[in-house]
């Protein structure tokens, strides 16, 4: 098991949906990359049980946690508590990289 990587390295991005690159995947948790061209949407749904992050790398986020939309930039940190619902989009004009941690998995 690799226990170090190069973030950037392994961001993909694709015109026709955000991607999602997983990066670390253990019992307990997963790390991932979501990289969003501008425009693109995560849409909004719950886990039970299990928390989420949002960490932005880069560009600009527009995080919905339960009814609230907040505008992150790189270096801003959202917390999707277990049961709420929650999404993100990229509102442009650059591209827009997440580093995302659940625990516990699902």
């Amino acid at each position: 098991m690799e226990v170090c990587k190069d973030v950037f390295s392994h961001a993909t991005f694709a015109s026709e949906k955000m991607t999602k690159v997983n990066l670390f995947d253990t019992e307990r948790m997963f790390c991932d990359v979501y990289c969003f061209e501008p425009g693109q949407e995560q849409t909004a749904h719950a886990h039970k049980g299990s928390d989420k992050v949002y960490y932005v790398l880069q560009g600009t986020a527009q995080v919905r946690i339960a009814q609230t939309t907040t505008e992150l930039h790189a270096g801003g940190i959202a917390l999707a508590p277990a049961g709420v619902e929650h999404g993100v989009r990229n509102p442009g004009p650059a591209r827009l990289m997440l580093l995302v941690f659940m625990a516990p998995k699902p």
